[in-house]
């Protein structure tokens, strides 16, 4: 008998979270199925936006992993192969396999298998597919990304300079604004010490921007559209700055500044590419063994600390991919 340990929501978040919204809850999983597998977490992704439109209180908290299969009895997912799952904040689980998707078969043994959830996985593909499937990014445009030193603005910036474009870049201290650097940013700013976010937004780049890649939402938002070019095109991946707002925030509106400058707008969500997933993850892991994308992770160790670092990841605490080994 297999026992899991999950975290589960104890009570919705009222504004930011706190240890008291967690509990953990331990259980004995029940005995295997025909078609069933039991798999053992051995990474493991934290993800906020959609936790109140997704889950009640009592849930298992959201979020994705990757896992070893220790017992099986689906012949398309034997012992010992490793998948790419959703099944929460848990150390096992019982999957009839439908919703299991297999590791690249060829995934190379001297890449860390964590990238799955990262560069190569989730995030590097919301990142390629809205490069290229919204904001068709073309060569020479000049791209505006915030959260950059993100586990999606990240690879957003170093895609997009691989495509041969200028990238801006912002980030919430001085030792993000270093790494965007790093990975080749062409301007980089913290937003957080810049006096006019305008002004900032201004000087790195006087012509304005093409394409705006927009995890943030909020006034960043709105001090974006107003520096856009005519026809830009805006790519909405997240906005993190109102996750945790217990009152909406109102206002400015960025309506004016998409009429008059004929913007597109468009939101993302990467399973609308899920056809094309295998392609797309194989590209970037060409860009990741050719040295031209780099893979930052912040992890933190034990599964006894998942509050913890979902927490850390709300203020800012990771640069690039959190992810929880156990």
């Amino acid at each position: 008998m297999v026992q899991a340990k999950s975290w589960v929501l104890d009570k919705h978040f009222d504004g930011f979270p706190k240890n008291s919204d967690f509990k953990l809850k331990v259980e004995k999983l029940p005995e295997l199925k025909n078609g069933d597998v039991i798999e053992r977490n051995k990474f493991l992704g934290v993800i906020r936006a959609f936790s109140r439109l997704q889950m009640k209180e009592g849930d298992v908290m959201i979020g994705t992993q990757v896992a070893k299969v220790i017992q099986s009895k689906n012949s398309a997912f034997p012992v010992g192969s490793h998948v790419v799952t959703s099944c929460g904040w848990t150390t096992h689980s019982i999957s009839d396999g439908k919703e299991l998707t297999p590791v690249m078969a060829d995934w190379p043994k001297d890449v860390p298998l964590s990238l799955a959830l990262g560069a190569i996985g989730m995030p590097g593909l919301t990142a390629l597919h809205g490069l290229e499937d919204v904001l068709g990014l073309k060569e020479g445009e000049t791209l505006l990304v915030n959260a950059a030193a993100g586990a999606v603005g990240s690879v957003v910036g170093q895609i997009a300079k691989i495509k041969g474009c200028k990238v801006v870049g912002s980030a919430g201290s001085e030792a993000k604004v270093a790494f965007l650097k790093e990975l080749g940013f062409d301007e980089a700013f913290n937003y957080k010490t810049a006096t006019s976010l305008e002004e900032a937004l201004r000087k790195a780049s006087p012509d304005g921007y093409h394409c705006f890649f927009d995890n943030v939402g909020g006034h960043f938002s709105y001090a974006a559209f107003q520096q856009m070019k005519h026809f830009g095109r805006v790519a909405v991946c997240g906005s993190i700055s109102v996750y945790n707002d217990a009152t909406p925030q109102t206002g400015p509106f960025p309506h004016l500044a998409i009429i008059g400058k004929e913007l597109k707008v468009e939101g993302l969500l990467h399973d609308r590419w899920k056809d094309r997933h295998p392609q797309s993850q194989r590209r970037l892991m060409g860009w990741y063994r050719e040295g031209k994308l780099q893979c930052r992770e912040h992890v933190t160790k034990g599964f006894e600390n998942m509050p913890e670092a979902f927490m850390g990841m709300l203020k800012g605490d990771n640069t690039g991919k959190a992810i929880i080994a156990v």
